[in-house]
């Protein structure tokens, strides 16, 4: 790959510097905020050399690469200044600000990602140094070994200092006023007043005295309300001495505050959350840890996962270490032995390559490739790998397993995980794997025909021709590619294949002939089965389900009978739209595993009743 050409041209088509707000990477993709989510040309993006796919998802537009990620991030910088200062961009009025839940995403993505290569290093160090203490190669008092721990502690023990200045950056404050802040909570004296018994005060105020190495939230608190005092004071102090008032300022106000409030908040907050997730493990690790690692992948998906990892980091520096994330292990090592099942099941070269190279990607704890580009296209090894995640998670679970630092689980990573479960843990990660590996190759999946081959039948049978049949459009609109849609499951094609309308006119009808399978009582998604044997979901709008069906009218009910091109639902497109949602339209074929393939009209205006899908019925086999 061209390193240089691929950030050039991704630039140029994510619409250009000015249209980014932030940009940070982690370990296999870019993560964009973007000002003007409609100057970005996701095609194009998609197209170009060493992109997997991309993905909008918290706020954000991720393009996902892989391994090379680093590297194409390193080029934008050369040739932007995104990377010098993302932090003093805003949002203009027009810029996607997203929902809350993506806004949190975003802050924590932009807060620790920068920090996660260096402390997955720091960590696999720290590991290897407690397997050498533990078989006696090294003892605590042994030089060297002191020179490793520091190089591999200093990170954890100076932790808020490193937050506060990528905190600083999120939250659009000076990240070396920040960073002073924090130096000053871990400074000597400080420590000594935690570590006494001394009664402290600040002016006659009794102050709660905590220590403050290897924490994660009071810093993150101190910064966010820092950052809002120092524009308020900026507004006001004049610019001939602004540069060292403001500072002063905040320097005498903020540290003080956060040893009074937020630092004491902050400290008891993550020891309830350390001490919850405790509790959820200690009453069944076997049924936690099974839906903890069943679920990961998916969380992923979404970028959900990013409200997680500080969880994993607070415990692991309240408590010393983590029992969350060693059950996502098992879900990474099963997405693996799903690519290694499709490598050994499937007779498309090009699939045979593609799932070999990323399974070997999957070992060392990066799945990415995997999910968008082998299991999660074809469906049944995702949900085999999801499934033996489970097994592999309650094993872990069950072994009571910890990590005592953090990093993407793999086997150059697996040293965070030595102590006591470690055995456990070899066993869950081994168990997800192999089971992966055979019950992808046992269930299968629908191996793709290379281009410019036949498939082979066997001599003793003989094909009937397959029948195409389809649907017509249920709306006027204009058409969309899937991929086009802001929400991963229609855009990954994970609830099916189909198309997207963007309705011009709010009259819903039925796209075939056949029954309502599901009307949701909120009106805005209905699923039809027909008489084809097709069962299609058609979901108006994204996110609709919100408006608990106002502006919604149907005319059907579950279990009615219905004619290709009957009204179905009437919606108010102005309404919905001026209620701030997205009318884009998926129209999928969920059952589309049972068919050859599911094909669509080509992007561009539509009428209701024109034809808008084919799907061709699986052929029959006779002996």
């Amino acid at each position: 790959m061209d390193f240089a050409k691929t950030a050039e041209l991704m630039i140029r088509h994510i619409g250009g510097e000015q249209n980014v707000t932030s940009l940070v990477h982690c370990a296999t993709r870019l993560r964009f905020k973007l000002n003007q989510r409609e100057k970005a040309d996701k095609k194009a993006i998609m197209a170009l050399d060493g992109v997997v796919t991309v993905m909008e998802s918290g706020g954000q537009f991720q393009v996902v690469i892989g391994n090379d990620v680093s590297h194409v991030y390193r080029e934008i910088g050369k040739q932007t200044s995104l990377l010098s200062d993302t932090s003093s961009k805003q949002t203009d009025e027009k810029g996607d600000k997203g929902s809350a839940v993506g806004r949190v995403i975003d802050i924590i993505a932009g807060i620790f990602t920068p920090l996660l290569g260096i402390m997955a290093g720091a960590g696999v160090l720290k590991g290897v140094l407690q397997i050498l203490t533990s078989t006696g190669v090294m003892t605590p008092d042994n030089t060297t070994y002191i020179i490793l721990y520091a190089a591999a502690d200093s990170l954890f023990y100076f932790l808020p200092v490193l937050l506060a200045f990528t905190a600083a950056r999120k939250f659009d404050a000076n990240p070396f006023i920040a960073a002073t802040i924090a130096g000053a909570l871990i400074y000597p004296s400080i420590i000594e007043l935690a570590n006494g018994n001394v009664e402290t005060t600040f002016f006659g105020i009794p102050v709660v005295m905590m220590k403050y190495s290897s924490t994660v939230i009071p810093i993150i608190l101190a910064v966010l309300v820092m950052g809002y005092f120092e524009r308020f004071l900026n507004r006001r102090i004049h610019q001939s001495v602004r540069t060292f008032i403001t500072p002063f300022v905040l320097l005498v106000t903020i540290l003080p505050l956060t040893l009074l409030a937020f630092g004491p908040f902050g400290v008891y907050v993550g020891n309830g959350i350390a001490a919850g997730i405790l509790y959820v493990f200690s009453l069944s690790p076997i049924i936690a840890g099974a839906i903890v690692a069943m679920s990961w992948q998916v969380l992923v998906i979404f970028g959900v996962h990013w409200g997680i990892i500080p969880i994993f980091i607070n415990n692991i520096t309240v408590q010393g270490y983590d029992n969350v994330k060693p059950v996502t292990a098992p879900a990474i090592f099963a997405q693996a032995g799903a690519a290694l099942g499709v490598m050994l099941k499937t007779k498309n070269k090009k699939l045979k390559a593609l799932s070999g190279s990323t399974a070997i990607t999957g070992l060392f704890g990066i799945t990415e490739p995997i999910v968008y580009g082998v299991t999660l296209p074809l469906k049944k090894p995702f949900i085999m790998a999801t499934i033996s995640a489970g097994v592999g998670g309650a094993i872990v679970g069950y072994s009571q397993s910890a990590a005592i630092a953090t990093g993407p689980p793999g086997l150059l990573t697996l040293p965070i995980f030595y102590g006591e479960g470690f055995i456990g843990l070899i066993i869950g990660i081994s168990v997800s794997f192999i089971l992966s590996i055979a019950l992808t190759y046992i269930v299968g999946f629908k191996d793709p025909v290379e281009e410019g081959t036949d498939q082979e039948v066997p001599n003793d049978q003989h094909v009937t021709p397959s029948s195409t049949i389809g649907a017509v459009s249920p709306l006027t609109g204009i058409v969309m590619p899937l991929s086009d849609v802001k929400d991963a499951a229609f855009s990954t094609e994970a609830l099916g294949k189909g198309v997207a309308i963007l309705p011009t006119e709010g009259k819903l009808y039925s796209p075939v002939t056949g029954v309502i399978g599901t009307l949701f009582p909120s009106k805005h998604a209905v699923g039809i089965v027909g008489d084809d044997g097709a069962e299609i979901l058609v979901h108006v709008g994204l996110n609709t389900v919100q408006l608990n069906g106002e502006h919604f009218t149907a005319h059907i009910a579950q279990g009615d009978r219905v004619e290709a091109g009957q009204l179905l639902v009437e919606f108010d497109v102005k309404a919905i739209q001026e209620a701030g949602y997205d009318l884009s339209t998926p129209i999928v074929v969920t059952n589309t595993n049972e068919f050859m393939d599911v094909l669509s009209e080509e992007p561009g205006d539509i009428k209701a009743g024109a034809r808008l899908l084919s799907y061709m019925k699986e052929k029959e086999r006779v002996s």
